[in-house]
Order: structure tokens, then C-alpha cells, then sequence
């Protein structure tokens, strides 16, 4: 039987895994959904890799989704002088609003004077107050402010090169999460028709509710989308009755994303635990547990969740990773993640395509030791998740599940809200979710457990059951007489109905069909 993924691999794409053979090669060897950063390159560049993967997509029959990633207000370094300048403790480091290139100071007493992306946000950092560079390798303490430059000492030194990244751990910082940047590549994106739209740097619900008014203004949200309301809105844009909508993934990756994870999670479609940033931020031997609390209040939510940042991070230069890392790919997935995400391992690394084949080993031995032991829970009985029928009855399909020795689930889904729905209930059983929605099936490429079929619409319930029977036994995914379960509309051309749970066994209504022309 067809190895069905439960957990799912986001890799990012880059200079590495560019080109139409990689990209197919990543797809044939597990990955689901593509990440395409949008703090490298240019609209042109973008526009090139999302039709390659639509088209290595069509041709290879497996439907992926594409995630943008907004940039945010990230702070970079300016331009340094080849080679990178070392920084010793207690050097004196000063920065400047005017664009510069740092070079090694003469005499070597003076202060090194370096520029960053964001002037206004190093004004607002104040003495006492931490300024990390390079992911927190190089640790400085500012010292003293002065009208144009902020004046730091080297805690921990280390060398620094041009576009390292800036963290202000301990600086309240007043700039938008979503910048005039950003709002251009949201233009891009909705306009290109990605699948999903990842928010960078989110410290509230807020942060979301202004992505949502660029989406709303664009046409690619509701405009009720907008109400205000107690609790989380009744609709997650994955599962919204339309084609046309970009749901919205939160990365948490900021302080103040923790202290106010209940507003984003009422504003959310998804969240990323992004430990790169959020272990500079933050105490590092927290992330860890941080990570869990997170996956656990998604799932409370009944929101996807993906895990990134540093996962294989040795197979950038190495073919083969760490026991350390393995361990923390699988505790991931057992923690119940949707997706465990690739960065630099498939962007820029050495070794892309064994990245991905090591990632999809771990998740295929983890998701088989999961179907044995039952270890991942299923969503909290929270009013939040029960507001459709649909999510009523697939509530009741974990406990069938757990009774019958089924091979798999599958649901009819116009437009998708029966797969969020039994994907929330981490049954650990391949749910294929079948819909005529190209857009549909991309969005559900990141769910867990959910493998996306394309299936033109069927005349009826009867009808769908024969197509299902047809391409289970066609692809060799069960055998004649094989118990699974089906979540389907009667009847099945209504849309947005989901009301019925069927046990059903493979070849059944083929038999049926058989006997009657006979007859």
C-alpha cells in the first residue's frame, strides 16, 4: 500500500532547488508545500518559480500548495567590507541611519560604524537594552544614544558579515508588522494566486486583522472576515467556500506573540513556530517547550501549525544530519505538527534533495509508530471547533476509527471544510481528500493526514463511492472488502453540505453495480 505522509514537508526553494528537475525531484521524494521567501529576490524571480511548480505539479499529478513568506520589519546589517569585520568584547560598535559600508576602523580604538535596513527601529532601542546580531551569535549592550547614531559594547564577539540579521529582544518596537514591502508583495501574491501568505514578526491579533484588511481589500478574504467578534471567527480561510482566498499562516517568532498568542489565534488561519528568531528573542532552553505549548493551543483551535528553523541544519554542507536533529524532527511530529519545514537545508544548501529524503524517513517512521501507539492527540472539545455540522460528525469519526480496522478516510470537499475538519482530529489514517478545486486540493496539501485527490464532480453519493473504489483499487491503496470510512453531502452536488458519515467497504458498490447489470 502506498507509504501515505501523515505529517507534512514545507521546503523553502532558493538558489539550490531552482530549476524544474529539482523542483520535481522534491516533489516525487515527499515535499507538499513550497516556501518562497520573499525577503530574496525580485517579483520577476518569484513569478518564474511559482509557474514552474504549477507546471511540475500538472505534469507529475500531484497538487502542492505555494506559501509566500512576507519579510516583516526585519533589520538587517548594511553593507561590510569583504571578509566580515571581527568583533572583540568590549569593542565600542556604533550605528548609523546613513548608508555606509563597515569597515575595520583606523585607528582600531575608534568605534566600527556599520548601517542597518531600519533606522527608525534602532532609534527606539535604549541604553541598558540588548542588540543581537547574526542570530544572537554576536551579542552587544547599548551604551549610550547619541542624535543620529546608537552607540553599543561587544558582549560576545564574533566576525560579521554584510545582511546579517538585527534582534532587539528587549525594545518595544512601535513599526507595523506589515510594511509598505509587504503590502506590494501581498499585491503579488494574490494576484499570482498563491495558496497561502506567511506573516512575519506578529506580536498581536492585530497584526493579522491588517493583513486581513490588505486580503479584504483585494478581493482574497470575505469582508466579514473584518466583524468583530468575541471568539475566533466560524470559518478558517482553508476551508471557505471559494477559490479565491489566501489564508493567513502567523509566524510566532517575537516575545510579544507569546504573551498575546490568544488574539492571534482567534485572527489566524495557521501559525509557524519560527525557533530561529523566536530562540534569539527569547531564552533558548524555553523554545523547546515554548514549541509544544504552541502546537497544543493550534490544535485547541483547530488550526494548522508547522514547525521550522534549523531542523536538518547540518545538511546544509553535510549529506547526512545529526542524532540530535533526527530526535527533534520526530519529537515535532509527535507533538502533532501539520509540517516540519526545510530553510536553508533545500534554499541553499548542499545536499536539497537528501534533506528532504531524510525528513520524509523520519516522518514516515514516526507516522507509523503513531498508527501503532495512538500518541497524538486529537483536537480539544472546545465549542471554537463544533460550530458546523461537519465538524460535529468528523468529531464522531475518531472514535469509529478506533474501533475498526480501517485502511483509510475519505471525504467529498467542494471546497475543503470536511478535510480541516478530520485532519483537527489527528486520526492516524490517510484522509484522501477528494475535490474538482485545484485550489481546494493545494490548500489542503499542508493539512495533517490529508492527501488531496483530483475528481470531477459526481452526479451522486452512489456514483462517488464507485469513482472511490475505482482509484483505491486501481492505485493499489486497499484490497476488495477493505473497511473505510467516507464523509460526504446527500445530496453530493450541494455545496457546503456535509452531513453524513458512511462505513464502506472497497469494491462494494462496484459488486452492487455488477449484480444489477447481470440481473
Amino acid at each position: 500500500m502506498k507509504d501515505f505522509l501523515l505529517t507534512k514537508i514545507v521546503a523553502t526553494l532558493g538558489p539550490a532547488t531552482e530549476d524544474a528537475e529539482i523542483v520535481e525531484q522534491l516533489l516525487q521524494e515527499g515535499v507538499r508545500v513550497f516556501r518562497i521567501n520573499f525577503s530574496h529576490g525580485n517579483f520577476t524571480d518569484h513569478e518564474k518559480l511559482l509557474r514552474c511548480i504549477r507546471r511540475v505539479s500538472k505534469k507529475i499529478g500531484i497538487p502542492v500548495a505555494v506559501l509566500g513568506d512576507l519579510s516583516g520589519p526585519k533589520i538587517r546589517l548594511g553593507k561590510v567590507v569583504a571578509g566580515g569585520i571581527d568583533l572583540g568584547v568590549g569593542q565600542i560598535v556604533e550605528f548609523s541611519e546613513a548608508p555606509l559600508t563597515a569597515v575595520k576602523p583606523k585607528p582600531a580604538s575608534d568605534p566600527v560604524v556599520f548601517s542597518t535596513t531600519h533606522g527608525p527601529s534602532m532609534r527606539e532601542v535604549e541604553p541598558g537594552q540588548r542588540v543581537l546580531l547574526d542570530d544572537g551569535f554576536v551579542r552587544l549592550t547599548c551604551v549610550d544614544k547619541k542624535q543620529d547614531r546608537l552607540v553599543c559594547a561587544v558582549v560576545d564577539g564574533g566576525v560579521v558579515t554584510s545582511n546579517k540579521g538585527v534582534n532587539l529582544p528587549d525594545t518595544e518596537l512601535s513599526v507595523p508588522a506589515l510594511t509598505d514591502k509587504d503590502i506590494k508583495c501581498v499585491e503579488f501574491a494574490v494576484a499570482q494566486g498563491f495558496d497561502y501568505l506567511a506573516l512575519s514578526f506578529v506580536r498581536t491579533g492585530d497584526c493579522v486583522r491588517r493583513l486581513k484588511q490588505e486580503l479584504v481589500r483585494l478581493g482574497a478574504r470575505p469582508q466579514d472576515d473584518l466583524l468583530d467578534k468575541d471568539s475566533r471567527l466560524q470559518f478558517s480561510a482553508i476551508e471557505i467556500e471559494s477559490e479565491d482566498i489566501i489564508p493567513i499562516i502567523s509566524k510566532i517568532e517575537k516575545p510579544q506573540a507569546i504573551a498575546n498568542l490568544e488574539s492571534i489565534l482567534r485572527e489566524t488561519d495557521g501559525v509557524m513556530v519560527a525557533r530561529g528568531d523566536l530562540g534569539v528573542e527569547m531564552d533558548l532552553a524555553e523554545v523547546a517547550v515554548l514549541q509544544k505549548r504552541i502546537i497544543r493551543q493550534c490544535q485547541d483551535y483547530g488550526i494548522p501549525v508547522i514547525v521550522a528553523t534549523q531542523m536538518l541544519q547540518s545538511m546544509i554542507n553535510s549529506p547526512t544530519p545529526t542524532r540530535a536533529e533526527v530526535s527533534d524532527v520526530a519529537n515535532a511530529i509527535f507533538d502533532g505538527a501539520d509540517a516540519v519545514m526545510l530553510s536553508g537545508e533545500t534554499a541553499v544548501g548542499k545536499y536539497p534533495l537528501e534533506s528532504v529524503a531524510m525528513m520524509k524517513r523520519i516522518a514516515s517512521k514516526t507516522n507509523a509508530h503513531i498508527r501503532q501507539q495512538g500518541l497524538v492527540a486529537p483536537v480539544a472539545d472546545k465549542a471554537l471547533t463544533r460550530r458546523r455540522r461537519a465538524a460535529a460528525l468528523t468529531h464522531g469519526v475518531r472514535t469509529i476509527a478506533q474501533d475498526m480496522d480501517v485502511k483509510l478516510l475519505a471525504v467529498w470537499a467542494q471546497f475543503g471544510g470536511g478535510a480541516v475538519y478530520l485532519s483537527q482530529q489527528r486520526v492516524p489514517f490517510p484522509i484522501l481528500c477528494c475535490s474538482p478545486s485545484d485550489a481546494v486540493l493545494r490548500r489542503a496539501s499542508l493539512l495533517y493526514g490529508v492527501t488531496p485527490i483530483p475528481m470531477e464532480q459526481p452526479p451522486s453519493s452512489r456514483a462517488f463511492l464507485e469513482n472511490l473504489d475505482r482509484l483505491l483499487l486501481d492505485q493499489n491503496w486497499a484490497q476488495e472488502s477493505d473497511p473505510i470510512i467516507v464523509v460526504l453531502g446527500e445530496p453530493i452536488t450541494q455545496i457546503g453540505l456535509t452531513n453524513q458519515i458512511c462505513i464502506h467497504y472497497v469494491g462494494e458498490t462496484l459488486a452492487q453495480g455488477q449484480e444489477k447489470a447481470e440481473g
